[in-house]
């Protein structure tokens, strides 16, 4: 059943928009075409797309093949093509089981890339590959780090029984000691990486950043 979230616009020549129009009720999910991406609406609008090879040749569409944030299947006569890594491919002739498969796959690479990632003040937390990054510089982080940096992030301050209680599980009579050896070790990370001091802030309510 097509999913009329999951848009996805396929621009090529007007042969190759008429291929993919013919099976349209056949894909997993809702089709759009073009052959000029100037009359179509934002690109980020739209969860991924379909090219055909011959768009190689305009350069008009460089930026967008070339883009790695946008998941893009490139459909191929040529048998060897050089310089877009980046880009799922397939050979024509092919069958609509393929496309919806490679279509379907980077959407979902996509909505976890969305997810393992967060933007905290001017860093980006990426749960993925589990590094705080800022500019060019990035620190590598344990999951407990990763744990406590979110929940720190989403209240204005977060006591210490609650960073236990969420983060290790512990009870309400746990000691405290554990959250001030691990904020404190996390701190000094943070500031021999980035020379800040400030990412987390302490007062008697709680911790925050």
């Amino acid at each position: 059943m097509t999913d009329k979230k999951n848009i996805i616009l396929a621009f090529g020549n007007k042969e190759f928009n008429d291929s993919l129009t013919e099976v349209k009720e056949y894909l997993r999910f809702n089709l759009e075409t073009t052959d000029n991406l100037k009359n179509s609406k934002s690109i980020d609008s739209y969860e991924g797309f379909i090219i055909h090879e011959d768009a190689l040749k305009e350069n008009k569409y460089k930026d967008i093949i070339k883009n790695q944030n946008l998941n893009k299947l490139m459909l191929l006569k040529s048998k060897k093509i050089k310089g877009f890594d980046n880009i799922e491919k397939l050979n024509l002739p092919t069958s609509v089981g393929q496309i919806n498969k490679v279509v379907f796959n980077n959407i979902i690479k996509k909505e976890f890339k969305i997810n393992s990632s967060l933007k905290i003040n001017n860093y980006k937390l990426d749960k993925n590959l589990r590094r705080l990054i800022k500019d060019e510089l990035y620190l590598e982080l344990t999951e407990k780090e990763i744990e406590l940096v979110e929940l720190l992030r989403k209240n204005s301050f977060t006591k210490k029984k609650e960073i236990l209680s969420t983060i290790w599980k512990y009870s309400k009579e746990a000691d405290t000691h554990t959250v001030e050896t691990h904020i404190y070790r996390l701190r000094k990370k943070i500031n021999e990486i980035f020379k800040d001091k400030s990412f987390i802030k302490s007062e008697k309510k709680g911790y925050t950043i």
